[in-house]
């Protein structure tokens, strides 16, 4: 065959390497242009699967050897051919048996004698799978070009690696496109609104109102729990950007090695385990807005990136030279106070003035009076319909103790109590009752509502109160000395370390005991212990 001729052959096929085929059509035309190459009445083409060979496309053999499994250990032809890089010829009258007995297209009369080659598909320098060719006649693979053949099952092995890049493309596409897609229903389902009528709660969506009718970054302060990425999802749904997708990242689980590739992508290749390209958080909300929740837990180096990418609007994925620009509002949140992090080399002082264009406090649930009502309502509401109550109440007891506590963990601990007291009220009743009235100590929260619920009153000289028919709780040890000038916040701080110290004290150190009497969710008094400073 002329350089021409093999060229001519040849030429399609290769073409065929970027175009996008189903895999059927695409080694249909790699056995087509074998056929034209060589010399041969049948070819087959088969993968390795396990320790079995599966035909992905045959010509001049009988359909049902599509369907066919040929076991390698029980096809000694098939071994030879797979334990040796050269092709391997079978003439007709080799001894070992053939395995495509009676699978060939034979007209009749023709002689059923046949001359075979195998040649091995490597990928990665491992055995892949197989070609082979069957002629009727003794001596017709006697002029094949040994070399030639080799070359074309390389050439076969880049046909299968094309394929399955396409398809790994197609894949990650389509991953890429579902995931924008959640994202984007995400953020157009009905979200809570944030809820209240006190002046604090008034002086907030004042803000909010006014942010959302800007492109400014927004940061956002406030205790854990108080609904920090409710008001984020507030700003954006009132602004310009309410059609486009909200992404959010959580920025305190986000590990060290993976939050490059989470914020800004990453091209295949990148790192080990990068299988194919990936957009990262900034790209999948081009056009909306980025909510950062805890910024503050960023490492220092990922905190210089991010400071670029807000200074100039593009990003680069790791492992690639070429930037994107993006459009993107970015609303942060932190629990932490920034500007002390700053002090203490935990935050980029850059990052901090860049991130903190205006300042939006969340204020927290104790401040907020009547709004705590109205909020367990609210969650009374959807626990009533989840579990399909006709009604579900708050006692008039039950709903003094919820003005009267604290709120530690804010609006998440009175939706996670609210949920738990339900349940709990449900415990107790032998048959389901269609209406329910949860009571005082159905919540919990007895002891600590009602002290801080007793007026304060002037004790009378003369005899003392008889207290012996009174329990009085242990004294917090080291108790708080207020002429020492503490400004309200640190005051909060440390009576709240000095009451969980003593609890914990109490209970030997035991979490979960400590929570239960505290009428915290165990998680919320591991964050406060954390946040407070307490190991």
């Amino acid at each position: 065959m002329t350089p021409k001729l093999l060229l001519d052959a040849l030429l399609p096929l290769m073409t065929d390497l970027s175009r996008e085929l189903p895999d059927s059509e695409r080694y249909r035309r790699l056995l087509d242009t074998l056929r034209m190459l060589f010399p041969c009445d049948a070819a087959a083409f088969l993968r390795i699967d396990g320790d079995v060979l599966v035909p992905l496309a045959i010509t001049g053999m009988l359909s049902d050897t599509m369907g066919r499994r040929f076991r390698i250990n029980e096809h000694p032809r098939f071994r030879a051919m797979l334990s040796n890089i050269p092709p391997t010829r079978f003439p007709p009258n080799a001894s070992l048996p053939d395995p495509y007995e009676n699978l060939l297209q034979c007209k009749s009369g023709e002689p059923t004698a046949r001359d075979c080659l195998g040649v091995q598909v490597t990928m990665s320098g491992r055995p892949w799978g197989l070609l082979t060719l069957d002629a009727v006649g003794q001596t017709s693979f006697d002029g094949v070009d040994i070399g030639t053949l080799q070359s074309f099952a390389s050439l076969a092995a880049a046909t299968v690696s094309a394929a399955e890049q396409l398809h790994s493309l197609a894949e990650a596409s389509a991953q890429e496109r579902a995931r924008a897609e959640v994202y984007r229903l995400a953020s157009n389902h009905s979200q809570r609104e944030p809820l209240g009528q006190s002046a604090a709660h008034k002086r907030m969506l004042k803000e909010v109102r006014l942010l959302a009718s800007s492109n400014v970054t927004v940061l956002i302060s406030g205790e854990i729990g108080v609904g920090k990425k409710l008001v984020a999802n507030a700003i954006h749904a009132a602004s310009l950007r309410a059609r486009k997708p909200f992404i959010s990242i959580d920025c305190v689980t986000l590990p060290e090695t993976q939050a490059d590739s989470e914020l800004f992508g990453h091209v295949r290749g990148a790192f080990p385990g990068a299988a194919g390209d990936r957009r990262g958080k900034f790209e999948l909300a081009d056009g909306g807005t980025l909510f950062l929740d805890e910024v503050g837990a960023l490492p220092l180096p990922v905190q210089a990136r991010l400071l670029q990418v807000l200074q100039r609007g593009q990003i680069q994925r790791v492992g690639s030279d070429d930037e994107h620009k993006v459009d993107v509002r970015v609303i942060a949140t932190s629990h932490r106070n920034l500007a002390e992090e700053v002090r203490q080399g935990r935050f980029r002082a850059d990052l901090f003035n860049r991130m903190s264009v205006y300042s939006l406090a969340v204020p927290p649930l104790r401040e907020r009076g009547q709004d705590i009502l109205l909020m367990a309502e609210y969650f009374l509401e959807e626990n009533r319909s989840r579990l399909g109550l006709q009604g579900l109440r708050l006692a008039l007891e039950a709903q003094q103790a919820l003005l009267g506590y604290s709120w530690p963990g804010n609006v998440r601990e009175l939706e996670y109590l609210i949920t738990r007291s339900v349940h709990k009220a449900l415990g107790q009743h032998a048959q389901r009752p269609s209406t329910l009235l949860l009571s005082e100590t159905d919540l919990g929260l007895m002891s600590e509502s009602r002290d801080r619920a007793l007026p304060e009153t002037d004790v009378p000289t003369g005899d003392a109160p008889d207290t012996s028919n009174e329990t009085l709780a242990p004294p917090l040890q080291n108790e708080l000395d207020l002429t020492t000038g503490y400004t309200l916040r640190e005051a909060v701080d440390a009576y709240e370390r000095q009451l969980i110290t003593s609890c914990l004290a109490r209970h030997g150190g035991n979490v979960a005991s400590a929570s239960r009497e505290l009428g915290l969710d165990r998680a919320n008094l591991n964050r406060l212990a954390r946040r407070l400073g307490l190991k």
